[in-house]
């Protein structure tokens, strides 16, 4: 299957995918993993991204299509994108390189959570610098406070997880990648998910409808 992932940030979007890929055997295309990746290696394509992600706007069109293209090509076997498209001109991008490869996206998961919910999740987030495990400060605690189990690593707030940054890819998200899920309801298959609950049983509904797909 060859599946795209969306979502406001914090909805789950890497959790639900990270499930996905183990279950059926794709690939996980993270357009966030992937910058940050760039951005600690210092790539052209990093430093020309970091001041973006940093304020959390979007990446422009052109860098992020050509990047997920180029990791959309080492996935013969199937994929699950997360993170992209995230603009109407990105989808449009996406669907004109497939088509000249005779390819199509088989089905859209919306992750659907309000943005009071989406602020809580991501204001209390921590993440080790080391190992890049994922926390928070009430519904996820170490068991050492403000230290990683693994490793023991002094946690950090990413810069993009502040109360006002966080503000701004919330209506950043509302302005532009909204407006994406209306582009696909014209020739995709759109399964939308209630994500404000268990992210148990939020995996449960994915697979549910994913089974019914891949059937």
């Amino acid at each position: 299957m060859k599946l795209i992932l969306l979502g406001p940030p914090g909805a789950g979007k890497g959790t639900q995918c990270k499930r996905i890929v183990e279950r059926y055997g794709m690939a996980h295309l993270s357009s966030g993993d992937i910058l940050r990746a760039e951005r600690a290696a210092g790539s052209e394509l990093g430093k020309k991204a970091q001041g973006y992600m940093d304020r959390g706007d979007l990446v422009p069109d052109d860098l992020i299509i050509d990047m997920m293209i180029a990791a959309i090509k080492k996935a013969p076997k199937g994929y699950v994108l997360d993170g992209f498209p995230r603009t109407v001109a990105q989808a449009e991008g996406l669907d004109a390189a497939l088509a000249k490869a005779g390819e199509r996206i088989d089905a859209i998961i919306n992750l659907q959570v309000p943005d009071e919910a989406i602020l809580s999740r991501m204001t209390g987030r921590r993440s080790c610098p080391v190992c890049g495990a994922v926390y928070h400060v009430v519904n996820l605690r170490p068991r050492v406070d403000n230290r990683c189990d693994k490793d023991n690593a002094e946690l950090v707030q990413r810069k993009d997880d502040t109360p006002a940054v966080v503000a701004n890819r919330l209506k950043t998200y509302h302005e532009q990648t909204a407006a994406v899920i209306g582009y696909y309801k014209r020739a995709n298959t759109i399964v939308a998910i209630d994500s404000n609950k268990d992210v148990d049983q939020v995996t449960a509904d994915v697979f549910k409808r994913l089974d019914a797909l891949d059937g």
